[in-house]
């Protein structure tokens, strides 16, 4: 699979390996081409280049930017000009308050939903949002990993990534469902802050 990465941190350099293991083509595009260099150097074979050539022609796009920085990258991209139109766009942003896991989102609408709109004609799917960057160093085949997202062709994608990374996907429904796991996500991040396994608030069946 052709995919492309937007973003040079942790989570981009973890994925981007595990793809890159499992025989994908990696771009990798970031503000600064320094960081974009060393993170693809990291991934293996990885390319770095330019944020609008990370997302061209691929099949898939990672978003791997804090939500801070989201309306730059994709303004770089040329998202506004329909550079990732009919692409799937995967957001594992969480937009939450550090240390407090309150989202940000002014609207009451998800993060996902505000980067289909500076992404028009994006195939959003929100995923990878749960689990922090360095556990997709390991084997995760006892993870799910859960998908929201509007389009058919673009979850299937996003879960067959979803497999070549070791965990199993999930699809909780449309994009408007974004919200619930973006709040799911502040909760876990609110109580592992307190030093409280979430884990432990969490029914087993």
């Amino acid at each position: 699979m052709r995919t492309g990465i937007l973003g040079t941190g942790t989570l981009a350099v973890a994925l981007g390996t595990r793809w890159i293991r499992a025989g994908h083509e990696v771009l990798v595009g970031g503000r600064s081409p320094d960081k974009a260099a060393a993170a693809a150097a990291r991934m293996g074979t990885a390319r770095a280049v330019p944020m609008s050539e990370a997302v061209t022609g691929r099949d898939a796009v990672l978003l791997a930017v804090s939500w801070q920085g989201l309306p730059d990258a994709l303004r770089t991209a040329g998202a506004a000009e329909g550079s990732l139109a009919g692409t799937p766009l995967i957001d594992p942003t969480n937009a939450v308050a550090h240390g407090v896991g309150e989202l940000l989102t002014p609207d009451g609408r998800s993060a996902a939903e505000h980067v289909a709109d500076w992404a028009p004609g994006a195939r959003v799917v929100k995923a990878f949002h749960m689990f922090p960057a360095d556990q997709w160093n390991e084997d995760r085949a006892s993870v799910t990993v859960v998908l929201a997202g509007d389009h058919e062709d673009a979850l299937r994608i996003t879960a067959d990534l979803v497999r070549d990374v070791g965990a199993r996907p999930a699809v909780l429904g449309p994009l408007r469902r974004a919200r619930q796991l973006e709040e799911v996500a502040g909760f876990v991040i609110g109580l592992a802050f307190s030093g409280i396994d979430p884990g432990s608030a969490v029914p087993r069946t």
